[in-house]
């Protein structure tokens, strides 16, 4: 059954109406017909099976039949920090973290960033958000993660204080890694992950001295160097699988 995520606002009186990309997609691509069934997703994590009632050329209608249970986000909220990397390395990083499951990505400008705009007129939010809305079809998510505009590094650690453990994989830590760090906390008391990874210069060491400042966990992902692209997604799947659902409920 093929799922669509349509905004809270376009749901009314058990009817969906479907406008915009989609609609093409629909009956261009996907070929669906009047009657067809298909799942709906307000954007909010409720979802609902419904049926094609009507198909033009500028929306889509669809009757909403009765709420699903279907709920495929993971026990734990993960939250993605993700050093500024250049060219459209950002794309992937959002794509594939939505993949996992992560709950929202915020861009940190670090010391080892150049940023060349206004960070509130960064324009590229946008893009980045429509990529997270095609993985979240894709992968069949219940929610689409939030792409949030970049954040100055102090913002950063204030944006981590109401989280329940903050990872920090670093090149220069050595020994420490994932595997003990879910040895040495109470898994019932985690809710709020925040996963903080390094621009591709990595972090100047003033800035991981202010992480552990505020508790952060300084982490090894392995004796092998990862591009910050993959550093993100590679520590999303191991906290997913210790701490997730990424390895199956037990």
């Amino acid at each position: 059954m093929h799922k669509f995520f349509v905004p809270k606002n376009n749901i009314a009186d058990n009817n969906a109406i479907i406008d915009g990309e989609d609609v093409k997609h629909i009956y261009k691509v996907l070929r669906l017909q009047v009657g067809d069934k298909v799942s709906v997703n307000n954007c909010e994590g409720k979802e609902y099976v419904g049926e094609i009632t009507l198909i033009d050329k500028k929306v889509v209608t669809i009757n909403l039949l009765e709420e699903s249970s279907i709920n495929n986000e993971s026990p734990i909220e993960v939250y993605l920090f993700q050093g500024m990397p250049k060219s459209t390395k950002m794309d992937l990083i959002v794509q594939k973290n939505t993949e996992l499951g992560v709950r929202a990505i915020t861009p940190i400008i670090t010391e080892r960033v150049v940023v060349k705009t206004e960070l509130k007129e960064f324009k590229k939010v946008d893009r980045w958000n429509r990529i997270a809305l095609e993985a979240s079809k894709q992968s069949k998510r219940s929610l689409v993660p939030e792409i949030n505009i970049p954040i100055e590094f102090a913002e950063l650690l204030e944006e981590l204080k109401p989280m329940d453990l903050v990872v920090v994989p670093y090149e220069n830590e050595e020994g420490y890694g994932i595997k003990k760090l879910v040895q040495s906390v109470e898994i019932k008391h985690i809710n709020k992950v925040a996963i903080v990874i390094g621009p591709e210069g990595g972090f100047e060491e003033s800035e991981i001295l202010k992480l552990k400042e505020i508790g952060a966990s300084i982490v090894t992902l392995g004796p092998r160097i990862l591009r910050t692209e993959t550093a993100g997604f590679t520590c999303l799947g191991l906290i997913m699988y210790e701490l997730g659902d990424l390895g199956g409920i037990v």
